[in-house]
């Protein structure tokens, strides 16, 4: 069901919250959280969507807030309540903010949260410059951005190194989970002699490439060089990483979505299970967690902090 509530004020969205459950006997009751979404109004069905399958795994209250400065000189906002099976296992509350109305987005969705619950802040297109002193972040635990959705991805991860504080993650991370599990096995099986360098291959726009190679610096304290394809890449994202070993090169190749190739010295070459991660995927995932991640925190601080050692670059066409 979707209950429209044009040229509203936020107290009359609560009132009508608390009526509609009443009569429909839609209970907050099982919502873990509540879920902020700062969004356009043109991708906001699409955040919609997939905060509504995360929350089959996150049973949550949903706010999502449309900011519309300059489409309108009148100051308006215009709401929308979904629950029932237009919400998932939540309730969504959708807030279009336009003209001077969205301009103090703290006080349009405070009065909406979940007593006692915890905060998350999700920006799945242009975020703040820092999260945590926006007006959403501010009463947020977890702060999630993207950098990939942002006009220069690379600059925004060094952008992000310098404003961090704990709550901060950012999806370009969260996509690695599958690389970084892998990787980390192939290095627990013998022999284990050290790796002496190391090749990450991605594309020219990916910042979870750069985060990888970041990463993989820091883990086994190797000089890493980082490759960009510049065109024509056969997969977005990462391509490929090479391990390089005294008895033999270890190297995984994604040449098409969602299946790598493994090569190991000794052993039959074999494809691996390797997708690219949809946000539904990524929201799930940082949704699990509502304390800090110490593990990103220290590697965008450390890898991408202003005593970061830059990592050596080239590019490839394919």
């Amino acid at each position: 069901m979707i209950k429209d509530l044009p040229n509203t004020t936020v107290s009359k969205v609560s009132k009508e919250l608390v009526q509609i459950r009443e009569e429909g006997g839609a209970v907050a009751l099982g919502r873990v959280l509540t879920l902020l979404i700062q969004t356009d109004f043109k991708d906001l069905e699409e955040a919609i969507l997939a905060a509504n399958e995360a929350s089959r795994a996150h049973p949550c209250r949903i706010i999502v807030l449309a900011n519309d400065d300059k489409a309108s000189k009148r100051p308006k906002l215009d709401a929308e309540i979904r629950v029932g099976g237009d919400a998932g296992a939540s309730e969504v509350i959708v807030l279009k903010a336009y003209g001077e109305a969205a301009s103090d987005a703290e006080s349009l969705v405070t009065g909406l949260l979940l007593p006692d619950a915890p905060v998350v802040a999700w920006w799945p297109g242009t975020a703040p410059e820092k999260p945590s002193a926006s007006a959403i972040g501010r009463i947020a635990q977890r702060r999630i951005t993207d950098a990939a959705a942002q006009k220069d991805p690379h600059s925004w991860l060094s952008n992000l190194a310098k404003n961090y504080a704990p709550g901060d993650s950012d999806f370009a991370w969260t996509r690695l989970t599958l690389w970084r599990a892998q990787l980390a096995a192939i290095l627990d099986q013998p022999p284990y002699d050290p790796v002496t360098g190391v090749i990450v291959t991605g594309a020219v726009n990916s910042p979870s490439t750069d985060l990888l190679a970041a990463w993989l610096e820091l883990k086994l304290k190797v000089e890493v060089q980082l490759v960009r394809t510049v065109r024509g890449e056969a997969v977005a994202g990462i391509n490929g990483v090479k391990l390089i070993r005294k008895s033999g090169d270890i190297e995984i190749i994604r040449n098409i979505p969602d299946v790598a190739t493994l090569t190991q010295p000794g052993q039959p070459t074999r494809d691996i299970n390797l997708p690219r991660r949809s946000p539904r995927d990524c929201l799930i995932e940082d949704l699990r967690r509502l304390d800090s991640d110490d593990a990103f925190g220290k590697l965008i601080t450390k890898g991408f902090g202003t005593n970061r050692k830059t990592p050596k670059v080239s590019k490839k066409i394919k």
